[in-house]
């Protein structure tokens, strides 16, 4: 594993300042540029250490902090192991910002990320990847959906409500993403039940989308996050063996 530095940037917004952590080699070499969205704990110690384990694989990733309009890092105070059934009040506090991430802020704010990436010196020219988790997941679908001459790759994990009824679902978006996509669903994850996971996979096909769509057995929604009583060291690995195979072959 190559050696990384870690630092933490602002990023001037439609809105404001969203402050964000900064991985890349030590090489001093230009990378092909990786957004990773948060899950709704936001940006932490655990969500750093996957941008460091990224940035090792020969990334410059950039982890916003996509509450920016609620605080700067840390947002919300969490317990170094996060366990709803011991803790609920936490939901409390991380489901009004995550409402308030209305799909036009998505849009404007990923257009700001993905401009950071194209004046860095540390990202080489051309599109980037994207990875994001619980939440995050949805948010790499707008983005793909939204500014698709910038994004060649895009991968979701655990992902919830990605394909409901809503009329602002990601994936109505898909007639619009040139990226190819790679999305893991957990088959224990109420968020993304059977027949959201039926409709994504429908409307990718229908619009002629490179991707594929798989379910972990035995995943619960947060498979990938070791900070968590969700995590499942056997379905985060293999998230990594399909991230970094998508990004291989795309970036």
């Amino acid at each position: 594993m190559d050696s990384v530095t870690g630092t933490l940037v602002d990023i001037r917004t439609a809105d404001g300042i969203a402050d964000a952590y900064l991985a890349h080699p030590d090489d001093g070499q230009a990378h092909p540029g990786v957004l990773m969205y948060q899950d709704a704990f936001g940006v932490r110690p655990h969500l750093t250490a996957m941008a460091d384990r990224l940035a090792a694989a020969g990334y410059t990733v950039l982890a916003p902090n996509v509450f920016y309009l609620h605080g700067r890092i840390p947002v919300v105070e969490l317990p170094a192991f996060i366990d709803m059934a011991a803790r609920p009040d936490i939901l409390g506090k991380v489901v009004p910002l995550m409402e308030a991430l209305s799909p036009e802020l998505t849009e404007r704010d990923a257009g700001a990320f993905l401009g950071w990436f194209a004046q860095s010196p540390l990202v080489t020219d051309g599109p980037v990847g994207i990875t994001g988790y619980c939440m995050g997941a949805r948010l790499a679908l707008y983005t793909a959906g939204t500014h698709p001459d910038r994004v060649a790759a895009a991968a979701g994990f655990h992902g919830g409500d990605l394909a409901s009824e809503a009329p602002y679902s990601p994936h109505l978006l898909a007639d619009r993403i040139t990226a190819e996509l790679y999305f893991a669903h957990a088959d224990e994850d109420p968020s993304m039940p059977e027949e959201q996971v039926r409709r994504l996979e429908k409307a990718l096909t229908d619009a002629g989308v490179a991707h594929r769509c798989e379910v972990y057995a035995g995943a619960h929604h947060g498979y990938t996050q070791s900070d968590t009583a969700a995590y499942n060291p056997a379905a985060a690995e293999r998230h990594w063996t399909e991230l970094l195979a998508l990004f291989g072959r795309v970036l």
